[in-house]
Parts: structure tokens; C-alpha cells; sequence
């Protein structure tokens, strides 16, 4: 078993100085609450195979903000493949181009933007989420090629 580092296997002198002035002054950030109800223009970062607790096969895609106050975070989009919720998911993943099984293995393509329609739910323990009523392409943005 490898020993557990230290920061002075992370850091060098200097940094941790100035990381220790950092922490001692650096109140915690706040928890996240999810997003208000609203519309929502986001890229679709990606989109993965998962499934629910309960076992039902799904894909996730993952959105991220991109104006306004809540830029740069991110609200979850779970689409479910059993067969009562096809009609949904095919819905959902043809606007995203997706429409075969077999491409949803693959990654999607890159520069997708969406307006999300964001409600705010509420669960039967008082939790707060987002769930995303509706999804319209508004966009491709080609990504900018890495140096």
C-alpha cells in the first residue's frame, strides 16, 4: 500500500504559504440549489448510458448554462429507455441527431445548443431538482481547434 502524501509532496514551499494564507482567509461557497424555472440556453457537454436506482435503462445528457447568472452550471436531462418511454426518448435524442440504438454508444457530436425549458420539483421529501420539460436545438457551434 502507497503512504498517504503529504502537501509537501504536492506543493513546493512557496505554494504552500500561499495556499495556507488562501485557506485561512477563503469563506466556504455556498451550497448549490438548483436552477429556477426558466429557459435556459445550453451546450450539450455529453451524453452516457446509465441506469436508475430502480434498474431502468437511460441515457444522461449533461447540460451546461452558457448566459446569464447561472453560466457555467450544469442541469441533468435523464432520458429512459424502457418501452413506455421511447416515444420521449425518441423525441428527445432525434433532436440531438440521435436516431439509431447504436449511436448512443457513441459520443455526441460536439457543439450542440439548446434551449432547455428548467422546472423546479419538488420530491415527496421535500427535496428540491431540476427536471427539463423541453429541449430545442438552436445550434452547432464548431468547437475551436485545440493549439
Amino acid at each position: 500500500m502507497n503512504p498517504r502524501k503529504k502537501l509537501a509532496d504536492i506543493l513546493l514551499n512557496s505554494e504552500r504559504e500561499n495556499l495556507g494564507r488562501a485557506w485561512n482567509s477563503t469563506k466556504p461557497a455556498d451550497d448549490l440549489k438548483p436552477l429556477p424555472s426558466g429557459e435556459y440556453r445550453c451546450s450539450v457537454a455529453s451524453g452516457e448510458l446509465c441506469n436508475s436506482k430502480q434498474g431502468t435503462p437511460g441515457y444522461k445528457l449533461k447540460l451546461v448554462v452558457l448566459q446569464g447568472e447561472y453560466t457555467e452550471r450544469v442541469v441533468w436531462h435523464d432520458v429512459w429507455l424502457s418501452e413506455a418511454a421511447l416515444p420521449m426518448a425518441k423525441r428527445d435524442l432525434g433532436k440531438l441527431g440521435v436516431t439509431s440504438l447504436e449511436q448512443l454508444e457513441r459520443p455526441l457530436p460536439e457543439g450542440i445548443i439548446v434551449n432547455a425549458k428548467v422546472a423546479l420539483r419538488r420530491g415527496d421529501d421535500g427535496t428540491e431538482f431540476n427536471r427539463i420539460n423541453r429541449l430545442d436545438v438552436v445550434g452547432i457551434e464548431t468547437p475551436e481547434p485545440e493549439p
